[in-house]
């Protein structure tokens, strides 16, 4: 099966139909090449770029200028974030079309869900969330 839980330690052994428990609390926290930005893995499918991850924003943090290759969805658990369009507070959802592009930030803090089908396109130094320093095949995630 192509999709994954990274760092997931009770998947071992599951059949390829057999439902996914993950056990969010012990997902490690991987700090993005954005400071201020953590996410944690909830599903990737490297096959096909889809992502469902948890990112925590801390205050003042900022996602540079990227492109959704995909649609993009959001919920916001905690706290906000916000871009040009306006401002998403904890409650609340958006989704964006692909093609759509925008830079975003969070004044406050935030705790986000947010689902991608394919990866982001950015428009600075890199490609990804991840770092190259963070290694392995995670350096290209979203």
């Amino acid at each position: 099966m192509a999709a994954i839980t990274p760092y997931a330690t009770n998947h071992e052994g599951l059949g390829e139909l057999d439902s996914r428990l993950v056990e969010v609390n012990s997902l490690p926290w991987i700090p993005t090449r954005y400071k201020g930005i953590e996410m944690k893995i909830l599903l990737e499918d490297k096959e096909t770029g889809m992502i469902t991850a948890l990112f925590r924003w801390q205050p003042n943090s900022r996602l540079p200028l990227h492109e959704h290759t995909a649609i993009e969805q959001t919920y916001v658990l905690e706290g906000s974030i916000e871009d040009e369009a306006g401002e998403v507070t904890a409650g609340n959802y958006i989704w964006r079309p692909a093609g759509s592009r925008h830079e975003a930030r969070s004044r406050n803090g935030a705790l986000i869900l947010s689902f991608f089908l394919r990866p982001n396109k950015f428009f600075d130094d890199g490609d990804g969330w991840l770092s190259d320093k963070d290694g392995g095949e995670n350096t290209k995630v979203h």
